[in-house]
C-alpha cells in the first residue's frame, strides 16, 4: 500500500549534506539529501509538498506527482531560507513551511496567487432556480423533465461560472483582480426562450406591447 504524504516523511532517516547557503557557500546539514530522497520516491509526497510549497511562495509550477528540476529548485529556496534562521531560532522544515504560508511573509507570498470560486446547486436549490426561470420566461411553473434537463445544463456550467480573483504583488502594494464568469441564469434564459414556448411568448409580448401603445387594452 502506498504511504501517505505525512508517514513517507516519518521514515526519512538523516545523512550528511550540503546546501547552499545564501552568501554562495555550503553549509553542513544533517537529513537534507535524504529528506529530498524520500519525496523524489513518493508520488503522494511529491503532491503534498508542492502544494505547501507553492502556497509558502517557493514554487511556481505545475502541481504534479513528478519530482522535477523546478520543485529541486523550491526546496533549495525554501531551505535555505529555513538554514538562516535556525542558528537563532531552531524551527522544522515542515513547520518552517508551514509557518511561511500562514504568515504570509519571508520568501513567498503567503498565499495563492488566483483562486476560483465556484457556485455549486444542490438539487433542491436547482430546481428552485430553473423553476423562477421558466416561470419569468414563459409565465408558468416548471415540469419535471425541465427541472431534469435544466438543471443538469447548470451543473455543466459551474466551471464556466466561476469567478476568478488572481493577486499580484507583495506587501502593501498589492493588486486584486476579479473576473466574472459566465451568467448563467442569462445562459438558461437564453436557452428557455429559444424553443417553441419561449418564441410564442416572445411574439405575443410584442403584440401585448403594441396594442397596449394603441390603447386596444
Amino acid at each position: 500500500m502506498a504511504k501517505t504524504a505525512d508517514q513517507a516523511r516519518a521514515t526519512a532517516k538523516p545523512v550528511p549534506v550540503n546546501v547552499p547557503t545564501q552568501a554562495g557557500s555550503t553549509t553542513p546539514t544533517s537529513d537534507y539529501t535524504q529528506f529530498l530522497s524520500v519525496v523524489a520516491k513518493s508520488p503522494a509526497l511529491i503532491t503534498g509538498y508542492a502544494k505547501l510549497l507553492k502556497s509558502a511562495g517557493y514554487y511556481k509550477g505545475k502541481i504534479t506527482d513528478k519530482y522535477t528540476p523546478a520543485l529541486q529548485n523550491a526546496f533549495n529556496k525554501a531551505e535555505e531560507a529555513r538554514l538562516s534562521i535556525s542558528a537563532v531560532r531552531p524551527i522544522g522544515r515542515d513547520e518552517f513551511l508551514q509557518e511561511q504560508v500562514s504568515l504570509g511573509d519571508g520568501t513567498g507570498t503567503g498565499g495563492p496567487t488566483e483562486v476560483l470560486s465556484v457556485t455549486k446547486y444542490t438539487p433542491e436549490r436547482a430546481g428552485q432556480f430553473v423553476n423562477a426561470i421558466i416561470q419569468d420566461t414563459l409565465g408558468r411553473k416548471a415540469t419535471s423533465a425541465e427541472i431534469k434537463k435544466y438543471a443538469a445544463m447548470l451543473k455543466g456550467l459551474e466551471t464556466k461560472a466561476a469567478t476568478t480573483t488572481k493577486y499580484a504583488g507583495t506587501g502593501a502594494k498589492q493588486t486584486q483582480t476579479t473576473t466574472a464568469g459566465l451568467d448563467e441564469k442569462q445562459y438558461l434564459v437564453d436557452q428557455i426562450s429559444g424553443t417553441d414556448e419561449g418564441k410564442a411568448n416572445k411574439v405575443l409580448g410584442f403584440y401585448e406591447t403594441f396594442m397596449n401603445a394603441l390603447g386596444g387594452r
